[in-house]
């Protein structure tokens, strides 16, 4: 069966090219028409991902094809941008992850928090929480939110053949959301999390090639506190005002148990996976040092001879490389190693063709100097609170990305806000920061994450019950944003 596009993917794909024709016979800048043409290419782009008129990464591809035609950067400058350190780290992360699924070692970790801190109905959602969110630090939210659910679903059928589907329901769509929610939410804590946080370190170092990089230990100081705040909040608005299960319905803790010993004995292959799993995290979180106040955890990159040539995408490729060199016991695996060829193929590829396109896009608004134009029409703004744009630009990307992709969306905006950042004369990660974390925080539609629309799909969750919710946590993620980074954001990342 042919696939026909929706009515706003055919309107995108006529608006988009007449978007780009209008913008090209424009005079933004008369000394500098390549800024006018960058313009036309930035809308053209902007059009066919918000609308979604191709698939998102072939838009991704553009540049590659407009930037030499168009006189803005040779296509063998433009190229390399495509694949770079970010891109590394993003797959060696991936890999790892994969692997974990593929000894199903995700899933043992899940019913393990789950078995702890569940009990009661209230209890069993927070540990459905925090399972998913720890999950979803390393792993794809995606990939968490497929596993999650199945769980999920074993318990509220049981508890349908006890107590029935209309006194179970409470549960079933607050546990559905929970999960959901969780998995956005754990995303913020790294910077292999989501993919707008990955966007931003990228377009960051394009945008302002001599700043200090973001380490990973530094992002999770920002951003385990959001994360914790909005996780019990969801908890909390989730058990307690918007689905209060009835004091009759009682979880049989045997059902978690069942599937805990249906797992078996952990493997010897679980157990490699997870101790190259806990030093990636450790070599990840200790690269550099972590300024803590008056106190500093020093960094052990620096007792390398070449510490200054070291990423978090060198850790991450040498501890997937890992993988594929330790041998496998298992007479049911397909290759020799923890990890096969068959990982490779895998790969989210598409996701990787997306990043280079946003990472092209802040690289020709440098080369076109469109980046230092569009700060000069913000020039306004200088003196303006930082905490109301910060607000109103937290606000303005939560409720965008219910309905475009929190990636593409972040890979338009960043740029845009790097500009805004030095027009105002606010450092730019006052302004860049907040609006990454802010992509990932839309919890109103299914169409707005993977996540959502893996638990919409388990028909226990109807719209008006997650826009509801979502509605007020949406609300929360804007203030919880804004004040943490507020509160430490400047300290965390060395802003003066």
């Amino acid at each position: 069966m042919v696939n026909r596009k929706s009515p706003s993917q055919r309107i995108g794909l006529i608006l988009g090219p007449l978007l780009f024709i209008a913008v090209s016979l424009m005079d933004l800048q008369p000394s500098n028409p390549a800024a006018t043409r960058m313009a036309a290419v930035a809308l053209l782009m902007a059009t066919w991902w918000i609308t979604e008129a191709i698939p998102l990464f072939a838009t991704a591809l553009l540049p590659l094809i407009l930037y030499p035609l168009l006189g803005i950067a040779k296509g063998g400058a433009t190229a390399p941008i495509y694949f770079n350190s970010t891109i590394v780290l993003f797959l060696g992360g991936f890999m790892i992850a994969l692997t974990m699924e593929r000894w199903n070692l995700h899933r043992r970790i899940a019913l393990m928090i789950i078995q702890r801190v569940g009990g009661g109905p209230a209890r069993l959602t927070l540990g459905f929480m925090v399972a998913a969110a720890f999950l979803s630090m390393w792993i794809s939210n995606t990939a968490t939110a497929i596993m999650m659910v199945p769980i999920g679903l074993a318990i509220i059928m049981e508890l349908e053949k006890t107590f029935g589907e209309k006194a179970t329901h409470p549960f079933s769509v607050g546990v559905m959301l929970a999960i959901g929610y969780a998995c956005s939410v754990g995303g913020l804590v790294t910077l292999v999390g989501t993919p707008p946080n990955l966007s931003f370190i990228r377009i960051y170092q394009i945008t302002f090639p001599d700043a200090e990089a973001i380490s990973f230990g530094q992002w999770m100081l920002l951003g385990l506190p959001i994360s914790v705040v909005l996780l019990l909040s969801a908890w909390l608005l989730i058990t307690k005002v918007f689905f209060r299960v009835p004091k009759h319905i009682t979880i049989d803790p045997n059902v978690v148990r069942k599937q805990v010993r249906d797992l078996g004995k952990i493997s010897y292959e679980e157990i490699m996976v997870l101790a190259v799993f806990i030093s990636t995290a450790v070599l990840w979180t200790f690269r550099v040092p972590i300024s803590l106040g008056g106190f500093t955890i020093p960094g052990w990159s620096a007792l390398l001879p070449h510490a200054d040539l070291l990423d978090d995408g060198t850790v991450a490729i040498l501890m997937a490389s890992l993988l594929f060199l330790i041998p496998s016991r298992s007479p049911q695996s397909t290759s020799p190693t923890l990890a096969g060829p068959e990982i490779i193929p895998r790969l989210p590829w598409n996701i990787v063709l997306l990043f280079g396109g946003g990472f092209a896009l802040a690289f020709g608004f440098q080369e076109t100097g469109l980046a230092e134009y569009i700060g000069n029409q913000f020039a306004g703004l200088a003196g303006v609170s930082p905490v109301l744009l910060i607000l109103a630009i937290c606000l303005s990307l939560t409720f965008l990305t219910e309905l475009t992709s929190n990636t593409a969306t972040t890979e338009m905006i960043l740029p845009i806000l790097a500009s805004v950042a030095v027009a105002a004369e606010i450092h730019p990660l006052m302004l860049m920061v907040p609006a990454t974390l802010s992509a990932s925080c839309a919890f109103m539609m299914p169409v707005a994450t993977p996540p959502n629309a893996i638990i919409f799909g388990s028909n226990r969750v109807r719209i008006p019950e997650m826009a509801r919710v979502g509605f007020v946590l949406n609300i929360l993620g804007v203030l919880t944003i804004t004040a943490v980074f507020m509160l430490i954001g400047p300290r965390v990342l060395n802003i003066a």
